[in-house]
């Protein structure tokens, strides 16, 4: 049945159901959203693009609307932190794609890539040469790998649906004729099946040791989920050939991580092993880190690392050991690996805390220094010349640097090319630009002689984003502006397409005009349209937005994106509004202060976006800023409820200034720790009428070992948790509020418990109060159904608390105290 806001009769029904004290738990059918939110949500998304490795070009991807509630509901598995569909040895819930297309960067061809029937594609993958295009996929029955012809638009299956994609993209180019692929175990046999009588009690025990582990979901509890793990995470390394042969390399095991060699000679991989742990997920599992030949031989093992239980939770904390190994993009057979010199610890004390090392193939001997740092190292760039950008940072000081390395000149010094705040997105100098080399790799883009590379980045600044392309040199680390977006459009660089920059590929859209590629030639300042995509959603085309700014009591600079409904004027007065934020901490007061977003975006909402509002008859103030600063030996959540009742009221007094909201009739809402936000608002002020808090968490003592930026666990700050937890106040909520939670939730720290635990604290103390679980969703909501509820429960609570005039307040709210 849909739903229209103009149906009085209706929302009265509604109102008196949501006020009925003998509320009682239920399962409701799903609704649907009133118009034309209802069309909106079923529009197709624009599609986003790859440029072949020689740019000649542009592949389409296209991506289907929303799924329905019948796959977003198909059985999974939840296995050692991994959600898995036990039916097609891949991720249960995957963004696949239907489309694939192919646009010449002159404009003058097009070309769709032929598809199986009912398409579920992903892993989409240029070979290194640019001749073949590689995807998966999956069916009812498995996934399998599919080899398309960028010349003729012809596709084929190369292998049976037997990929095993449990641990993430199950092939990946060795060379322009074959792939290394994780393949289900031939001849596994049925799974391992539930045991009907337990064998006895399941124990942990702790030894002494600490162990302060964040609380991760769907961890292994038991040995059939030991027995279950095994089965679907083992798999069997094979090269597949374009023509389908497959030959298998070495035996059956986890394998974590795949790296073939540049030269294709070599394959690095990662095998998790037991013991198991029922306190972390995979990733944290004993781990074998070794280097093979083409045949499955064992050439050499970096390490075999035990189970890491016992990290600390500060976040610069790293497993002690190698780390994120990985091959030189510019050398045939080159490992580089991190290790920690302070042992991971971000409690030690130490000079150095990180560095970066090299082997050569035939990978003996001692490895060869890159650089030590006092920082984390975090990234590595591999450039001309055995050159290296290693960029470090450590969280606590929100410090980061860039080094350039001379990875094979030995006496020449690392030298520092930019040094910053982390936080400073003013200063932020962009990403360095890289592009395929002839084995597939991604190296640093220079010019032909190697002196310059190139930056892409956002381009914070006061006015708002404005992205650009800078050239460095590399040996003085001096840059020069090349291009910058320019009013009123939002344009950004998706690539460079030669090696002097004179050609970007970019990606246009201003607020009318709906985001396309295009190829603009910097010397001729010519613009050439590639791709002509229309408005997925005009019934949006008449909203209004704008940036502001405004200033928090303690002088805080704040800014927010203030979205009006189309047709809407000044004369027409003040409307009922909702308020969207999540909140962010700083170090520093000048980086909370810095502008965030682009006036000159093209907007349209999806998924269960708060900005459907717009047509019902709200205004709306998107990303209101809500920065906690804890400057100097302050931590930023010591003062985390007065900074953000200031930021909010702040807010609050602005739009109510500029004349285009009710101080009365605004409500506030926000998903996941924005939800946080919002009950904690609605328990320490009385600024708004109503909330919406989505998939939140509320109570801090059962997050104990630290949530979002804080470090600290709960014992070191008891007085912090307490105060910032919502339910400890959920006498003092002040207005009515919505709670919606996945079901199946899958993120840290927001069980669904939290929600539950939360509406019978609020129902306890007679607040009004209205709690929706959505079956089979997670943090994110992905089925086309839950989020059409989701909207219809989000217009139907502010239409019956926040919509009516102050005078119909007592009325709409009579013994509505109960749900």
């Amino acid at each position: 049945m849909r739903s229209s806001v103009h149906a009085r009769p209706l929302l009265i029904a509604i109102a008196a159901t949501m006020a009925s004290v003998a509320a009682a738990r239920a399962q409701e059918p799903y609704k649907e959203p009133p118009q034309p939110i209802a069309r909106m949500l079923d529009a197709r998304p624009l599609p986003f693009a790859r440029t072949s490795p020689d740019h000649q070009w542009l592949l389409l991807l296209d991506r289907p609307s929303l799924e329905p509630i019948a796959e977003v509901a198909a059985p999974m598995l939840r296995l050692a932190g991994d959600r898995i569909d036990p039916a097609t040895n891949g991720p249960s819930r995957s963004l696949d794609l239907d489309g694939l297309a192919l646009r010449s960067m002159d404009g003058k061809t097009e070309r769709s890539i032929e598809l199986p029937p009912s398409p579920r594609v992903s892993s989409v993958m240029w070979s290194p040469d640019g001749k073949w295009i590689a995807f998966t996929n999956t069916g009812d029955d498995g996934i399998a790998l599919w080899i398309a012809d960028p010349a003729t638009g012809e596709s084929r299956r190369i292998t049976a649906p037997t990929l095993n994609a449990t641990t993430g993209a199950p092939c990946s180019w060795v060379d322009a004729a074959r792939l290394v692929c994780t393949m289900i175990v031939a001849d596994r046999g049925a799974p391992p099946p539930t045991p009907r009588v337990p064998v006895g009690p399941i124990v942990q025990e702790a030894r002494g040791r600490a162990a302060p582990n964040r609380t991760y979901e769907d961890l292994l509890a038991s040995p059939h989920d030991e027995a279950l793990f095994d089965y679907y995470f083992t798999s069997q390394l094979a090269f597949v050939s374009l023509d389908g042969t497959i030959t298998r390399i070495g035996t059956p095991a986890v394998f974590d991580d795949v790296r073939p060699s540049p030269d294709g000679r070599y394959l690095y991989v990662a095998i998790t092993h037991r013991p198991y742990s029922y306190v972390v997920p995979r990733g944290r599992f004993p781990v074998r880190m070794e280097v093979w030949d083409a045949s499955g031989t064992l050439v050499k093992r970096l390490a075999d690392r035990g189970v890491q239980e016992f990290l600390p939770v500060a976040f610069d904390a790293v497993v002690a050991g190698p780390r994120d190994v990985q091959w030189r993009a510019d050398a045939p057979a080159t490992l580089v690996w991190l290790e920690a010199l302070d042992r991971g610890d971000p409690r030690v004390d130490a000079t150095k805390r990180d560095r970066a090392v090299q082997l050569a193939a035939p990978f003996t001997g001692d490895p060869t220094p890159l650089i030590e740092t006092e920082l984390r190292v975090r990234d590595i760039v591999w450039g001309p010349g055995s050159t290296a950008l290693v960029t470090t940072s450590w969280w606590k000081t929100r410090h980061t640097r860039t080094w350039l390395v001379r990875a094979d000149a030995r006496g020449v010094a690392p030298r520092v090319l930019f040094d910053r705040s982390s936080e400073d997105r003013y200063a932020d100098p962009g990403d360095f630009v890289t592009v395929q080399n002839d084995r597939g790799r991604d190296v640093l883009l220079t010019t032909r002689d190697g002196r310059f590379a190139y930056l892409t980045g956002a381009g914070a600044s006061p006015e708002g984003d404005r992205p650009f392309l800078d050239r460095i040199e590399l040996a003085t680390g001096k840059t020069r502006r090349l291009w910058r977006s320019e009013a009123p459009y939002y344009e950004d660089v998706a690539d460079v397409l030669d090696a002097d920059a004179r050609r970007v590929l970019t990606r246009r859209e201003s607020v009318t005009d709906v985001p396309n590629y295009f190829v603009r030639d910097l010397r001729a300042k010519s613009l050439a349209q590639l791709t002509h995509f229309t408005d997925p959603a005009p019934e949006f085309a008449g909203v209004t937005s704008r940036l502001i700014h405004y200033t928090r009591a303690d002088g805080v600079e704040l800014s927010a994106k203030l979205y009006l409904p189309a047709g809407y004027d000044s004369t027409q007065g003040p409307l009922p509004f909702f308020f969207w934020a999540y909140p962010r901490e700083f170090k520093s007061a000048a980086a909370a202060a810095q502008t965030v977003g682009s006036p000159y975006r093209f907007v349209r909402p999806s998924g269960p976006s708060h900005l459907f509002l717009l047509t019902q008859g709200y205004g709306v103030l998107d990303g209101p800023t809500m920065p906690i600063v804890g400057e100097g030996n302050t931590e930023p959540n010591d003062h985390y409820v007065q900074q953000l009742v200031a930021s909010a009221k702040a807010a609050v007094d602005k739009v109510v200034a500029m004349g285009v909201a009710d101080r009365d009739r605004i409500a506030i809402g926000g998903h996941s720790y924005g939800a946080f936000m919002t009950a904690n608002l609605l328990a320490h002020s009385h600024l708004f009428r109503a909330g919406i808090a989505r998939s939140g968490a509320y109570n801090r003592t059962l997050t104990p070992f630290g949530f979002q930026s804080e470090e600290r666990t709960f014992w070191k700050a008891p007085d912090v948790y307490a105060r910032m937890s919502p339910f400890w106040y959920a006498d003092s909520v002040s207005a009515p509020i919505l709670l919606i939670h996945g079901m199946a939730d899958d993120n840290s720290g927001t069980f669904p418990v939290q929600s539950e635990r939360f509406y019978q604290a609020l129902k306890g103390n007679g607040k009004i109060v209205r709690y929706v679980q959505l079956p089979a969703e997670a943090h994110g909501y992905r089925a086309r159904e839950s989020i059409g509820h989701v909207l219809w429960e989000m217009v139907t609570w502010l239409d019956t608390y926040v919509k009516p005039a102050a005078g119909e307040k007592a009325a709409s709210a009579a013994g509505g105290d109960d749900r």
